[in-house]
């Protein structure tokens, strides 16, 4: 519904950890016009530049909580509000090169009173600074 506003122009960025550039964040909003909980959260897609990313390197951060995948699938109670960004953190080792990059972002939704996935998909192009 939302997928226009769910790829977030700022929070683009390398993730550095004890010195070593070990991927990539950037920031998303739900697609949806309701927040949700976690566990209704069935899938994140990343695809940058053509390359996509297996699910075991994406995780997801609302509220300073991080989780994988599967661990969202667990979290009946922590809620993803409607406007609250989130944050989407990709292992990738060294990380992007500076420049601008192609996100292709997916949130798959599960909802109790609509028999299939709801799909939310956006594309857009960001830089990562030097």
């Amino acid at each position: 519904m939302y997928e226009n506003y769910m790829i977030c122009e700022d929070g683009f960025e390398n993730v550095t950890e004890d010195g070593a550039v070990t991927g990539f964040r950037f920031r998303i909003r739900i697609t949806y016009y309701r927040g949700v909980v976690l566990s209704l959260i069935e899938a994140l897609e990343v695809t940058v530049d053509g390359e996509e990313f297996p699910r075991d390197a994406i995780t997801f951060t609302v509220r300073d909580l991080t989780y994988t995948q599967d661990e969202l699938e667990a979290d009946g109670v922590t809620r993803w509000e409607f406007g609250e960004k989130a944050t989407i953190n990709v292992r990738k080792p060294g990380g992007l090169s500076p420049g601008e990059h192609t996100i292709e972002a997916v949130q798959q939704l599960r909802l109790s009173y609509i028999p299939w996935p709801v799909r939310g998909e956006a594309t857009k192009t960001l830089a990562v600074a030097a």
